[in-house]
């Protein structure tokens, strides 16, 4: 596993990381809301980079992991800058994005902010715009009051959504109008998904302007889609897209 480092994001915290340096493209993985650096899926797709001499950058938002700040300070336009900041810095040239759950909305976001760089997009259980879908109307008008909210998903962990977090979402909803993103696009979603409905993933596929959009349902699949044969959908699919003339 490659070694724990930090990258001063230049406000006073340190964004964790850990980069395995290989053969490009670069493949950066993008955690869900969260989550971070270690999940299960991650760590596959460390292994797939090391037996495969790939390049692969991963880290934490700040706010979560081993990175600094506070988790409730976070917005998902702080969460997008911290990317942003990461493959600045830590990489050069091309790169893949793999986005898994909120991370898809935020890949979504850097192919358009660098259509020159992103040269394929994977959404694992993508949720782009859930601060407006997965919440019904009498928990937005709380948040849009100033609440935070603390409930309970299906798979039985907490989630907490401050005010802060779900008006930026809000702000930076994508689902309302074409994406002009023209990379190719893999969407690998699970057709049981009780926090992702995989109708997300068509919606999405319908928005984007690329005509090389694939989408992968796998039967029977939750939101994590960390089973085994689940993982090896996804690395099958990050090797497909590797073996793409760049």
């Amino acid at each position: 596993m490659a070694d724990l480092q930090f990258l001063d994001a230049g406000d006073g915290q340190r964004l964790a990381y850990r980069k395995r340096d290989g053969r490009g493209p670069t493949l950066v993985f993008l955690p869900g809301y969260a989550s971070d650096m270690e999940g299960s899926k991650a760590v596959a797709l460390d292994a797939f980079a090391a037996k495969q001499g790939l390049d692969l950058l991963r880290f934490d938002y700040s706010g979560t992991g081993a990175s600094e700040g506070v988790f409730e300070g976070g917005t998902l336009a702080r969460w997008l800058d911290d990317a942003l900041l990461v493959i600045d810095r830590l990489t050069d040239g091309p790169i893949i994005v793999l986005g898994s759950s909120m991370g898809g909305w935020i890949g979504l976001h850097l192919a358009l902010r660098m259509p020159t760089r992103v040269t394929a997009l994977v959404g694992i259980a993508a949720a782009p715009d859930f601060t407006e879908w997965a919440f019904p109307q009498h928990l937005k008008d709380r948040m849009s009051a100033g609440e935070t909210l603390r409930r309970q998903l299906p798979d039985g962990s907490a989630q907490v959504t401050t005010a802060g977090f779900w008006q930026s979402g809000q702000e930076m909803q994508l689902l309302g109008s074409e994406l002009a993103i023209d990379c190719p696009v893999r969407l690998i979603h699970g057709d049981c998904d009780d926090v992702v409905p995989v109708e997300i993933a068509f919606r999405l596929k319908d928005r984007l302007r690329s005509r090389d959009v694939q989408v992968t349902v796998i039967k029977g699949g939750g939101h994590r889609l960390s089973e085994p044969h689940e993982i090896d959908a996804i690395l099958r699919t990050v090797g497909a897209l590797m073996e793409r003339p760049q």
